[in-house]
């Protein structure tokens, strides 16, 4: 027990754990946010509690990541519940299995296919693409999914490259999304009816330090010149990097098509009680969740989910907004996270990556 008390101890000194501080404070700010809006009237926006509409004989097809625990599991569950037919995404096969028989036991009717695939493994990303394709073909279903919810995320207290030499938190929770994006914006366009993509983001991109947006900053190449790995740091850029994508992708899909066919919506589920945080000292990760616990602020995977549940089901001509705190409710994200010089640079970087990306898998 000393010995985990002064591991705490030391990781509650470091810089980064600092700046992990500021993060209740955009917890607290998002939260402020909400407030403000219900007081001075401004709606929410009016999200399905129906069953979804079959597309055909066929129901409509959601691709959802990170789904062995968590948020995403919470998220498989509900849209599996909603009608969809459910791709779960997973890295841990395992995993995989019990989630998929876990869903099936409490809904017998839910439709269901999994995919292992390592989210910081672009070879397996682009793999998935093309073995979700063969199943839709072998499955004489239609060419096409509605549905995509980026979920997959880490934090990570040390460095871990990637056979790039990307650093994993970036590929994970940035590069990755945008790579699974990029591949599969072909079958979201293909849709015979409005199609979506959901990406989770979070607070904490409130307190990113903007720096750059080059390749050195995206693949996380840039962090490794620090002394120390700033692990919060990292984990917030990368959430502002998949912020900033989010919009520039609703205003890039817009320039093609007025008409909505394509949106993109961010959500954030607030604080929840996951094992993101499982890297971190026993006793700083239950610090943080017994404080946000006294002050009401600590959410279950299921209440977190609620936020891409509830984007996932709005209306088709809502695309380019941030969710956050459940029941339809939208608030403003950072002003850099909102700045669209930052996210054309931002764009045109990851494109880059993704075309050397793209080469490598030829």
């Amino acid at each position: 027990m000393i010995k985990d008390v002064m591991e705490a101890l030391r990781f509650a000194w470091s810089p980064s754990s600092w700046d992990m501080f500021l993060w209740s404070i955009g917890l607290f700010s998002s939260y402020l946010k909400l407030l403000r809006a219900s007081i001075f009237g401004s709606k929410s926006i009016p999200i399905s509690s129906s069953i979804v509409q079959k597309i055909g004989s066929s129901r409509p097809i959601c691709v959802v990541t990170g789904v062995t625990s968590g948020i995403g599991k919470a998220t498989a569950f509900a849209l599996a519940e909603k009608g969809y037919h459910v791709v779960l995404v997973g890295r841990s096969p395992q995993l995989l299995s019990e989630t998929l028989k876990e869903i099936k036991s409490k809904n017998k009717d839910a439709q269901l296919k999994s995919f292992v695939v390592d989210m910081s493994c672009f070879s397996s990303i682009f793999n998935f693409k093309d073995s979700l394709e063969k199943w839709l073909s072998d499955a004489e279903l239609h060419p096409s999914i509605q549905l995509l919810v980026n979920n997959a995320g880490i934090m990570a207290i040390s460095s871990r490259p990637t056979n790039e030499g990307y650093d994993r938190v970036m590929a994970t929770n940035y590069i990755g999304p945008f790579t699974m994006t990029k591949l599969l914006l072909p079958l979201l366009e293909n849709s015979s009816v409005p199609s979506r993509v959901v990406n989770v983001v979070s607070f904490t991109h409130r307190y990113a330090s903007i720096g750059k947006v080059d390749k050195d900053y995206v693949t996380g190449k840039h962090f490794t010149t620090y002394n120390q790995y700033p692990h919060a740091h990292v984990y917030e850029y990368s959430k502002l990097c998949l912020l900033l994508f989010s919009y520039e992708l609703h205003r890039q899909l817009r320039l093609k098509d007025d008409s909505h066919h394509v949106s993109v919506i961010a959500a954030d589920p607030g604080f929840v009680k996951t094992n993101l945080m499982r890297e971190y000292p026993k006793y700083v990760s239950a610090f943080a969740f017994l404080s946000f616990k006294l002050v009401g602020l600590l959410q279950t995977p299921d209440e977190g989910a609620r936020s891409s549940v509830d984007a996932a089901l709005a209306p088709s001509e809502t695309s380019g907004v941030y969710y956050f705190g459940g029941k339809g409710r939208t608030i403003k994200s950072s002003k850099a996270s909102r700045d669209p010089k930052l996210g054309k640079q931002l764009w045109e970087t990851s494109c880059g990556l993704f075309d050397q990306l793209q080469s490598y898998n030829d």
